[in-house]
């Protein structure tokens, strides 16, 4: 007999893992404040800009001498600015164990070429971050978003390090706890833990980066976008929302939105607590069934953000397209939406479990996983 449909259904049934629901709190109208069709450089653009970075760092406590700046072209953007700006000064340990981190070896090996070596681990595991040379700059991602694994902490990374560490934290800012000093590099997007809208990147930088931008000249010409030094000097007014190109402020207000919100429901470790009782919720379903899995193999290491999942059972032989099919029948049914694995992942489903999704969303879509896959078995 055919397992009956649930009868509750998410009220948002967006899990993806980027761009990411908005607040619960998200309403159009509250953007009205936007100073559209104004100059991002006249008085009201560039408070709101601050404004912006400010209140960023109150959140995520960033230290007082480390610098934040909203940059072009989203995560990307940022962490490619500070490669292309800070790396070459020594050779580098690049670390990727998804897709992402595999995206940053290709830019040094290929288009930077300098000296450097590549660590890898497969998808669901991680590599052992103690084992780096700390003498040679690092760059790495704190949470693998297309793998559903993080640093468990930063206790590795020595303070004496002579080289620099660059962190990919696009979908570990605002759910996870990030060392500041042991960090010198950080970047993520709005796009992914706060459900703000695209485009935009944040870089921040520690005074050891900084003396390494006024100290170091890269070999290769930079573009416009990637400049932070002018004269040998830091490009100071990039920190103080001075944007290297146009902003959008509507984007900009929403993302203030978004960080309004976050201060109400605790801040950091309100937002790190609606993460932890998302992946909660997933964790439990998974050991009430012998038919899925984590991807990630040591749970000190599964994300509390995108948890990605595989299928594990017999019955199923194709896995991709069972995946793909189960992916598509909770899509088709309104309940879950864009919760297939990364394109270069593999085979399963990736649920986004940041502080804007609800539990009681999570915990209302998945009976209709396990409705979808009986009925994708007995198909």
């Amino acid at each position: 007999m055919a397992t009956q449909k649930p009868a509750a259904r998410p009220v948002n049934p967006r899990f993806s893992s980027g761009p990411c629901a908005k607040p619960p709190t998200f309403d159009l109208t509250n953007l009205s404040d936007a100073p559209l069709g104004r100059s991002h450089r006249a008085a009201p653009g560039k408070a709101k800009l601050l404004e912006a970075i400010e209140t960023t760092r109150e959140i995520l406590g960033v230290p007082a001498d480390y610098r934040i700046g909203i940059v072009p072209a989203s995560d990307t953007g940022a962490f490619e600015m500070a490669m292309w700006s800070l790396l070459g000064e020594r050779p580098a340990e690049m670390v990727a164990w998804e897709s992402f981190g595999a995206g940053w070896v290709t830019d040094v090996a290929k288009q930077l070429k300098i000296e450097h070596t590549v660590h890898t681990a497969d998808y669901g595991e991680i590599f052992d971050m103690a084992a780096l040379n700390y003498d040679n700059d690092v760059c790495f991602t704190w949470n693998g978003t297309t793998s559903g694994v993080r640093l468990p902490s930063g206790d590795v990374i020595p303070a004496d390090r002579k080289g620099l560490t660059l962190c990919d934290a696009t979908s570990a800012a605002f759910a996870m706890d990030l060392p500041w000093d042991k960090l010198d590099v950080t970047t993520f997007s709005w796009q992914k833990v706060l459900g703000g809208e695209a485009a935009h990147g944040m870089l921040i930088l520690s005074p050891r980066a900084v003396e390494r931008l006024e100290s170091y000249t890269p070999p290769w010409p930079l573009p416009k976008i990637f400049r932070l030094t002018k004269g040998g000097k830091l490009i100071e007014g990039i920190f103080k929302g001075e944007t290297i190109n146009t902003p959008s402020m509507l984007c900009v207000e929403d993302y203030l939105q978004s960080l309004a919100w976050a201060k109400s429901v605790g801040g950091l470790q309100g937002l790190i607590t609606r993460a932890d009782a998302n992946a909660a919720a997933i964790t439990a379903f998974v050991q009430r069934h012998n038919w899925i899995s984590f991807l990630a193999s040591d749970p000190a290491t599964r994300s509390n953000t995108s948890v990605c999942l595989k299928f594990a059972d017999d019955r199923v032989k194709d896995g991709a397209s069972f995946a793909k099919a189960i992916a598509k029948r909770l899509a088709d049914e309104g309940v879950a939406l864009d919760v297939g694995a990364y394109r270069d992942a593999p085979a399963g489903l990736r649920i986004w479990c940041g502080g804007t999704v609800e539990t009681t969303d999570i915990e209302a879509m998945l009976p209709w996983l396990a409705w979808a896959f009986e009925a994708e078995i007995s198909s």
